[in-house]
């Protein structure tokens, strides 16, 4: 008996775990407002004190909703952040929130919004998955499964074959300014 009932528990376990990878959606039971899809991360080095996560979201509801905060396990605190240019320097600056108005998207990709994983209690492995919980004014909370892709990939859609993408020009950017190549330099290592 102990035998039948593990399998069933297992396939259970099985038939659940495709919807793990699919839309999270939040709102009321029956008509919910906020959809998130493709949620995915990068690896990072050895030892990260930081990583990021990014993500779709999509308002179905007729008015608006804000993003206002995150978190996940696997990091001491999640903000929402963004990449601002300010003449030829691109930094890095925390977001209070995120509006999502009625019937748009909104991406967070890198070099533009992105949920910052601050204090990793491990590095992020490729091929790994790890829960994230987005918390909205309105819908309330949805928690995601991110999947993590290979240190550079440039995310879901936009994979190279061999996971890696890399802008020289983005790259000289965003090292310009000391924030973000103090972080930069802390994942990936000085002149790198």
């Amino acid at each position: 008996m102990r035998h039948r009932v593990g399998m069933l528990a297992f396939a259970l376990a099985l038939l659940a775990a495709p919807a793990l990878a699919g839309p999270a959606f939040a709102g009321n039971a029956g008509e919910p407002t906020i959809e998130v899809t493709g949620a995915w991360a990068r690896a990072t080095p050895p030892r990260p004190p930081i990583g990021g996560a990014y993500l779709s979201i999509r308002n179905r509801g007729e008015a608006p909703d804000r993003l206002v905060g995150a978190d996940s396990p696997v990091a001491k605190t999640a903000e929402l952040h963004a990449h601002v240019r300010n003449g030829e320097v691109l930094s890095m600056v925390a977001l209070a929130d995120v509006e999502i108005r009625p019937g748009q998207t909104v991406e967070f990709a890198p070099g533009g919004l992105h949920v910052m994983l601050m204090g990793l209690s491990a590095p992020l492995k490729a091929g790994s998955v790890f829960p994230l919980t987005l918390r909205f004014a309105k819908a309330g909370a949805v928690t995601v499964e991110v999947a993590v892709r290979p240190i550079g990939a440039a995310g879901p859609e936009a994979m190279a074959p061999d996971g890696m993408v890399h802008d020289p020009a983005m790259h000289q950017q965003h090292m310009a300014d000391p924030a973000h190549r103090e972080m930069h330099e802390s994942m990936h290592g000085p002149g790198q």
